[in-house]
């Protein structure tokens, strides 16, 4: 531990972020960091919680608590304490392969478990582990280490988001000859194309690629399997195959009249288009998606949505509103129906909400919102949103039941409509030719040893066997997979 009285010495405090109306004006990373006396004082709040949950990494309600990689919290925020940066990276690395991507984009439930938060603010974890790996690569403490004997085994990674390189990752160590197949012209899935530059930029994940690649991993890019390459050739070719291919098919809202009307598309069409654009040309070519001088309305109040409405404030949009069928969640953690160590729900606002905020006055969400229409103008472009407001109950069976508020009917002007309401799950094309066992919720079975699937050889880890989740869990989701192949194809392993 730290300090034994840090947590009452010392105050939670979290690094400024980039002025809202400056970093609205470039695609950089909004977040800056704390100096190391800082990160040294918040480090020493972490307590002698004697059983730490930080690390735990489990469901609970319905929701993630603590840490799904097991990240070594207590022991990492003490090193940071007594200024042991690399013994603090070398602890950090044992159980994350890529800290770089998670002090950046995870919503940290390990806060959101931390002892320190039954009586007060939790420690400021994401914000030390950021710190711990952007030094360690400062000080060229990361470097490729490829594995010293190859096995001769040779693994197919389908999918190069973050369980497939953590897949790719761990079975390389082993020593197996790992290909990652990426049908994308870059690798790194949705680390890539689908979280915005401004909250990772893509040199931080082509930096880990390079070094990956350097360490003996051939990342095949612009290749879909089932398509270019299909299943069952795959499958000839390598000893064990691995499924990483995240839950991608987004859900409709073919339900809503009008939804055919041009001006509206998915979520995830716009941010890519965005993101595609502004690596191979900043921008320059208008090749995407556009949200200039429009009333942009995105109808769903996840974090895409979110994202969505950051990057139309980028864009120059006219005006953007998130719609959300939730209601407006307390500014305290309700203790009986969300009590520690639960992810607290609690009213924030986030990046793009303080942005847009500090541009308009006001939160961009509207809350307990259904879309009820869809209107156009004479070219079939949407011109105009219908909505109701809705309240929400739970019926005699348990369920969650939604009813609309008479009165309460309202029309929005809408230029570009951007539907972030979630994924299906997997699409089918590998599925469908591997002749794959489905579950309830259309995800790839792997019930067989957890991450083998129901053919031979063929293993599924990430969203495309857990369904639509958190990066964190992904890294997870590939680490352990990593394990059950290198069992599989060795008999036994030593991978942690």
């Amino acid at each position: 531990m730290s300090t034994p009285t840090g947590f009452m010495e010392y105050k939670r405090e979290l690094p400024s972020d980039r002025d809202p109306l400056e970093r609205i004006k470039d695609w950089n990373e909004f977040h800056r960091m704390f100096s190391e006396e800082q990160l040294r004082t918040q480090g020493a709040r972490c307590m002698d919680c004697g059983t730490p949950y930080c690390h735990t990494g489990m469901e609970i309600g319905g929701s993630v608590s603590g840490c799904p990689v097991n990240n070594l919290i207590p022991e990492w925020n003490s090193l940071i304490y007594r200024g042991l940066w690399r013994e603090a990276y070398e602890r950090l690395n044992k159980t994350n392969n890529f800290p770089e991507f998670t002090g950046r984009v995870c919503p940290a439930p390990c806060e959101g478990s931390c002892t320190v938060g039954l009586i007060g603010d939790a420690v400021t974890i994401k914000t030390i582990e950021q710190a711990i790996i952007d030094r360690a690569f400062e000080e060229g403490w990361v470097v490729p280490q490829p594995p010293k004997k190859r096995t001769g085994k040779k693994v197919a990674v389908v999918g190069s988001g973050p369980a497939g390189l953590a897949t790719a990752a761990q079975l390389n160590k082993a020593g197996h000859t790992v290909t990652v197949y990426e049908r994308a012209d870059r690798a790194g899935g949705l680390l890539t194309y689908g979280i915005p530059s401004m909250k990772l930029e893509k040199n931080i994940v082509q930096r880990r690629v390079d070094l990956l690649a350097a360490e003996g991993i051939e990342f095949v890019v612009n290749t879909e399997i089932g398509k270019d390459i299909s299943s069952q050739e795959l499958l000839k070719q390598f000893d064990a195959v691995v499924l990483c291919g995240g839950a991608t098919k987004a859900r409709p809202i073919g339900n809503v009249e009008g939804h055919e009307l041009k001006g509206i598309h998915q979520a995830m069409d716009y941010l890519n288009s965005t993101i595609k654009s502004y690596l191979d040309n900043g921008l320059q070519e208008g090749t995407y998606i556009s949200g200039k001088n429009k009333n942009v309305i995105v109808i769903g109040g996840g974090d895409t949505g979110t994202d969505c409405v950051a990057t139309a404030l980028r864009h120059g949009c006219a005006s953007v509103t998130q719609f959300g069928t939730h209601s407006k969640a307390p500014l305290e953690r309700d203790a009986a129906n969300n009590p520690w160590p639960e992810y607290p729900n609690v009213y924030t606002l986030d990046y793009a909400h303080e942005e847009a905020k500090a541009l308009y006055g006001e939160d961009p969400r509207a809350f307990s919102v259904l879309t009820k229409k869809f209107v156009g103008d004479e070219n079939g472009n949407v011109k105009e949103l219908h909505t109701v407001q809705i309240r929400r109950y739970v019926d005699e069976q348990g369920r969650k039941i939604y009813e609309e508020i008479p009165g309460t009917e309202k029309k929005w002007p809408a230029d570009l409509v951007l539907v972030a309401v979630g994924f299906e799950g997997p699409e089918r094309m590998i599925i469908d030719q591997l002749e794959l066992e489905t579950d309830r919720r259309t995800n790839v079975k792997a019930t067989y040893g957890k991450y083998k699937t129901s053919v031979d050889k063929v293993f599924a880890a990430g969203d495309m066997r857990r369904g639509q989740s958190l990066i964190v869990w992904a890294i997870n989701e590939g680490r352990e997979a990593a394990r059950e192949v290198d069992k599989f194809l060795m008999g036994s392993t030593l991978l942690p």
